[in-house]
């Protein structure tokens, strides 16, 4: 019995101005990194870039095994939902796109050298597919057509310039908006289907 590709969702973090990091890469910015969790219900495969790697896995690890303490790159410790997120994370198969990495050990990750090969778990019978990050490799996905969600968590600042998600396209991306709201923040939650 034939069955229907999996969804593949991108729910990422972006600046008013479409930047998921400021001029000099920073990302202060961002409050929590935890807030794509209430986007992506009904997964079972995380997808992460080779350059975000490293950093993702150190944090949601050290947060996983000690809720308690400070967490790396912060000056506090987990909120709930950074802690939900870790347990989450640590119990769901990642995919880490790479050429290079040799490893990726944290938490249930296996390396993956090609879209060809990406696009062939998608077409796998299961749950959802979410891509964490990063931007280059959401765009990649973009130009490839393998994205069918894009979930946006729109920032109300202006970056000026950084890394923009949708700097180099290949061509122009039509989106149908399917759903937005609100935040107590000020953010807006933006949901387009490509």
């Amino acid at each position: 019995m034939a069955h229907a590709s999996r969804t593949m969702i991108a729910a990422l973090q972006v600046s008013l101005d479409g930047y998921t990091r400021g001029p000099e890469g920073e990302q202060d910015w961002v409050s929590s990194w935890a807030d794509a969790l209430g986007l992506i219900d009904d997964v079972d495969v995380f997808v992460i870039g080779a350059g975000m790697y490293p950093g993702y896995g150190m944090f949601w690890e050290a947060i996983h095994r000690d809720p308690k303490a400070l967490a790396p790159f912060m000056e506090r410790p987990p909120t709930p939902p950074e802690i939900a997120y870790a347990e989450q994370a640590s119990r769901t198969p990642h995919v880490v796109m790479s050429r290079t990495l040799q490893e990726a050990p944290w938490p249930n990750a296996r390396i993956v050298r090609d879209l060809k090969t990406l696009a062939a778990i998608k077409a796998e019978p299961g749950k959802n597919i979410y891509v964490a990050g990063g931007a280059t490799l959401v765009r990649n996905l973009l130009n490839e057509g393998l994205i069918d969600e894009l979930r946006l968590i729109v920032h109300p600042i202006a970056l000026g310039g950084g890394q923009s998600l949708f700097g180099g396209l290949k061509k122009p991306l039509e989106l149908t908006l399917a759903g937005s709201r609100a935040t107590q923040e000020g953010r807006v939650v933006l949901t387009y289907r490509t």
